[in-house]
């Protein structure tokens, strides 16, 4: 029987995954979950990826412990964040995306090269916190000049349990940098910002094998495998974990809410520029996707109203409110406020409408701000593409959320099929027995 462990690591936890075939099926078993999260710094937001591969190391044991056999893993994290390096040597710190760095760089970025080129060359949606705002930073700061690499989060992990370093395909089409037609890196975007060709190597597909951990990794977890590529971007994996029924609109509900569909080629008419979609790799596909606001919403207010109530009690306690009023949840008041509870208060009290009266209230507001922004999103989606879809596939944290599914029902009137699996480890351990077999 073939192991393969999935190491699966959001913006809020991580988890340690093994899986297997038998008996036709795909059987999985969570070996090791750990916390996650960016944390300040000298007025900055970073990650502490020293801390974060403590974690991983520890759980690559845990997993050896109970499954001696393993013969492979690979890592999966979210998108545009990355590790600068001068040969084997990290240069700290590692910028987290939330950080509000980049926000003077767009301006100069777009001063350069203005963004419906941009967009036409790349198709990538707008965000402000994309790895080319990041990396124009570090140019300009200074930073980029002793770099000989950038490593996205998952590649460097990988990288520090192989040894090999490798740009894989799906994470840097989340960059903004590389071109849609050629699916490589864009010399016609990085050479005119100043940002050094060397950065910028062939991308590797996954499924590509990077060889066996290295010696001393090896012998601190207890074991050895090969070490693989998967589709690195969370969400290129979590859609390939879905068992979905010819082409159909997913969403990956987590921290951030994904919402797309898979298309044969990449769209950048204006039309998909004017909503802002994306289009990003995926294993043998586009996906035509947007990246909106998730359970961010509510992960925030819980800590700030209630932080010892689970979320299905927050979820059940919100449908029993009545309380009917909205926020538009993509909007820049909401990226990282101070305080989530007043953010809400102010945009509602700004716009006339009446302000939640108890803790369940703004719950309340929160989901159905979510499934209205869902309702957006899709009728964008399905303009720009010509069609229209039946059904709407959720996984992710958001599927185990009934009250949410009942209201991104109502809004959207699409067939909702929750799955309450772990689809993105379920792609990534997918992605790794194809690239044994």
């Amino acid at each position: 029987m073939r192991y393969c462990l999935a190491i699966d690591i959001g913006a809020s936890s991580g988890r340690h995954i093994v899986g297997w075939q038998e008996d036709g099926e795909l059987r999985t078993q969570e070996v090791y979950r750990f916390p996650n999260g960016a944390k300040e710094s000298d007025g900055r937001l970073i990650w502490d990826m020293e801390s974060m591969f403590e974690s991983v190391a520890q759980g690559i044991a845990a997993a050896f412990r109970q499954f001696p056999a393993i013969e492979s893993l690979s890592v999966d994290t979210w998108a545009v964040d990355y590790v600068l390096l001068n040969g084997e040597k990290e240069l700290w710190p590692c910028r987290a995306y939330r950080d509000s760095r980049t926000e003077a760089r767009v301006p100069e970025v777009h001063g350069i090269i203005p963004f419906s080129q941009l967009y036409r060359r790349t198709g990538c949606q707008f965000q402000s916190f994309n790895t080319i705002y990041q990396l124009y930073d570090d140019l300009r700061s200074g930073r980029l000049a002793e770099a000989t690499d950038f490593l996205m989060i998952p590649e460097y992990l990988l990288w520090k349990l192989s040894g090999v370093k490798m740009k894989e395909f799906t994470n840097a089409t989340t960059t903004g940098m590389v071109n849609a037609a050629t699916g490589s890196f864009d010399p016609e975007i990085y050479e005119p910002l100043g940002l050094p060709r060397h950065l910028f190597p062939t991308l590797t597909a996954p499924g590509t094998v990077m060889g066996p951990l290295r010696p001393e990794i090896a012998a601190r977890v207890g074991g050895q495998c090969q070490a693989v590529l998967c589709a690195t971007h969370d969400t290129a994996s979590a859609v390939e974990g879905i068992p979905m029924e010819g082409s159909q609109l997913y969403i990956s509900s987590g921290t951030w809410s994904l919402l797309g569909v898979k298309t044969p080629r990449p769209l950048t008419d204006a039309g998909s520029e004017a909503a802002n979609y994306s289009n990003e790799g995926g294993v043998g596909c586009n996906r035509y996707q947007k990246n909106i606001m998730g359970l961010w919403l509510v992960q925030r207010l819980q800590k700030e109203l209630c932080p010892d109530k689970d979320f299905g009690t927050i979820a059940q306690e919100a449908a029993e409110s009545s309380f009917q009023g909205s926020v538009d949840a993509n909007a820049q008041d909401f990226l990282a406020p101070a305080s989530m509870k007043e953010a809400i208060e102010s945009y509602l009290r700004q716009r006339g409408q009446a302000l939640p009266a108890c803790e369940r209230d703004y719950f309340c507001c929160a989901f159905r701000s979510l499934a209205l922004g869902y309702r957006q999103a899709i009728e964008e989606l399905e303009r720009n593409v010509g069609r229209s879809y039946e059904r709407l596939y959720i996984v992710g944290g958001g599927a185990r959320n009934r009250f949410l599914n009942t209201l991104t029902a109502q809004a959207t009137g699409k067939d909702i099929i929750a799955l309450p699996i772990e689809a993105t480890a379920l792609g990534n351990l997918r992605v790794q027995m194809a690239a044994l077999s």
